[in-house]
């Protein structure tokens, strides 16, 4: 069998759990928001603002996935809330079914938000759905401007770009004017933000989008 088929069943197959896991998702009205980045650009330290923010009755839990260790799920842990790691063993990516066996036996009636980290990398995990409701894709200013005309592909998938550490801004060879266009080039309708997990600037406005999106989630399963 060639690579091409091969592929095009691998995601087929992963496409059909991935639909399935939406629908368990929106019968129980959780939302579940899968975040994209290269290593480093600070997706866990933004899990860290968001669950050290959230009163601890929420009812969110966290995945994070890593190829090996896991020192994120320790790091997350520490909130109080439900987390479990993925271990990949050398996958660049998540995919629905290291997702469904991750959940393992929480109760999903339990939950209203699913917080998904995927692997650091800005190529894999764009191609496998997760059942999410939404990518969100992280670029540190620490990285280039031009990301998004380099990897367009989970650019032009992403709901939601957070521009991270932009307390680095007068330090480091980046322009968030720059970065804003080019996403725009590669996705028109992507929404931005600005944040510094740092100096906890911005960290308000995204738990604002995440709070909306929530709300939002809730009233998709009151009409159902």
């Amino acid at each position: 069998m060639s690579r091409v088929p091969l592929e095009q069943k691998v995601l087929s197959e992963n496409d059909r759990l991935a639909a399935d896991l939406r629908a368990r998702f929106l019968h129980h009205g959780i939302l579940c928001l899968n975040l994209i980045s290269s290593p480093g650009a600070g997706k866990t330290s933004l899990l860290e603002r968001t669950l050290a923010a959230l009163p601890r009755d929420e009812r969110v839990a966290v995945l994070t996935g890593d190829i090996q260790t896991d020192n994120d799920a320790r790091r997350l842990a520490r909130f109080g809330f439900p987390v479990r790691q993925i271990s990949t063993g050398g996958a660049c990516h998540l995919d629905a079914r290291m997702v469904d066996g991750a959940l393992g036996e929480w109760r999903l009636n339990e939950l209203d938000l699913l917080l998904i980290e995927n692997v650091g990398n800005l190529v894999c995990p764009a191609s496998y759905d997760l059942g999410e409701e939404a990518k969100i894709v992280l670029l540190s200013v620490a990285e280039g401007d031009d990301k998004p005309l380099k990897y367009p592909a989970i650019f032009s998938r992403a709901e939601l770009l957070v521009l991270n550490k932009t307390d680095l801004v007068p330090y480091v060879p980046f322009s968030l004017v720059r970065a804003r266009e080019n996403a725009r080039r590669v996705n028109p309708r992507i929404e931005i933000l600005e944040v510094s997990c740092t100096a906890t600037e911005g960290i308000d406005s995204w738990t604002d989008w995440l709070n909306g999106r929530r709300k939002t989630a809730k009233l998709a399963q009151n009409e159902r």
